[in-house]
């Protein structure tokens, strides 16, 4: 029973975190447009360290179309986006 809690909180920790990095303001470049499906494509640009790599290209959801009205491909961004149920959504999308 107790090895069952520690792994109950350490799952919550962990998700906890992954929460609260989404949270932040974060730069990337857009890297897809999917108005029909009114998802977008950002490529995080990586802070600190010279010679690390990003990873590859996180998809978001929008809550409106707007936002993706005013960006292109390519385009250098500052966002903000929350996890919910699994799938991330942009909160925040300004082009730089």
């Amino acid at each position: 029973m107790g090895t069952t809690k520690f792994i109950f909180a350490g799952a919550a920790v962990i998700t906890m975190l992954a929460s609260s990095a989404l949270a932040d303001d974060m730069t990337g470049m857009v890297t897809r447009i999917d108005r029909l499906n009114g998802t977008i494509s950002i490529q995080q640009t990586q802070k600190g360290t010279v010679g690390a790599s990003a990873g590859g290209a996180q998809e978001y959801k929008t809550k409106d179309a707007a936002m993706l009205d005013a960006v292109h491909a390519g385009d250098r961004v500052t966002y903000s986006a929350t996890d919910t149920n699994g799938t991330g959504t942009l909160t925040k999308l300004q082009k730089q």
